[in-house]
């Protein structure tokens, strides 16, 4: 396979380096590593690249402060947390950060190359669309000085024959697995990738209550966890899709707290 996205990889341990290089290599990336924050950082203030997997520990600095230091140079990067210290404060901290995923070594090439694949995709519709509202904010610019009205933004507000490949639909919510986004009435909502993974799961069973262990499962792929560690790592992921979409979080009327089991979601 031919490819032109750029991977940075960060992390101390020169095996794991090496290998996931050589995994990512063998299916066409265009790879770069660094063994510590330091490296990091000087090349990313270099050069852009399409994604980027991040250790946890570093020798220098911690990956969880790292991250924030790299949403700055770039908001919009895809960053897989890539750690054999999994610990949930760690994986929920580095969420609420911005990363897109919790990866735990050792390393299994087909997810990698699966989760790899699904993020690269999902960063094409986002691109199209900046893309888009820059060339229509410098039309209106072009206009306004030019002495016209401003032309508005085209807006959608549904699809007429929803794609079933592409769309999920429950009650009155469209889930579009394209774009990570969901369509309420003529709101669209926009959700983290591993957020709305969850949110496809609860709809998928909807009405039912879905466990905590088959939340997970099901949306991020993590097996044999306890339920105690399930339900932690899910209930990160209810609050983002609550806030999202309840009206008042405290009294949720769509995502249902089934006590010691799971959630229901309600529409």
């Amino acid at each position: 396979m031919s490819t032109s996205h750029s991977i940075l990889i960060i992390d101390d341990e020169p095996n794991l380096r090496r290998s996931l290089g050589l995994i990512l290599q063998r299916a066409g990336y265009a790879i770069t590593t660094a063994a510590n924050a330091a490296e990091a950082l000087h090349l990313l203030r270099a050069g852009a690249y399409d994604l980027a997997f991040l250790d946890i520990k570093l020798p220098d600095q911690n990956g969880i402060q790292l991250l924030p230091q790299i949403r700055e140079l770039y908001p919009d990067m895809p960053i897989l947390i890539l750690t054999a210290h999994a610990t949930l404060d760690s994986a929920i901290g580095a969420v609420k950060l911005g990363a897109r995923d919790y990866l735990l070594k050792p390393i299994d090439p087909e997810s990698i190359l699966s989760r790899v694949q699904e993020l690269v995709k999902e960063e094409r519709p986002i691109r199209r669309r900046e893309i888009a509202a820059q060339m229509q904010n410098l039309l209106n610019e072009l206009q306004s000085i030019e002495g016209k009205e401003p032309r508005p933004a085209a807006i959608t507000t549904g699809v007429t024959e929803p794609d079933p490949s592409r769309y999920l639909k429950c009650g009155f919510m469209l889930l579009d697995r394209h774009t990570n986004s969901v369509q309420v009435k003529d709101a669209s909502i926009s959700l983290p990738p591993s957020t709305f993974d969850y949110l496809v799961t609860l709809v998928r069973h909807s009405p039912n209550t879905v466990t905590y262990e088959k939340l997970v499962s099901e949306s991020q792929g993590y097996q044999h966890l306890s339920r105690a560690e399930a339900r932690e790592i899910a209930r990160w992921q209810m609050h983002e899709i609550r806030k999202a979409l309840e009206a008042d979080q405290r009294h949720p009327r769509l995502v249902i707290t089934v006590r010691g089991m799971g959630y229901r979601l309600v529409v």
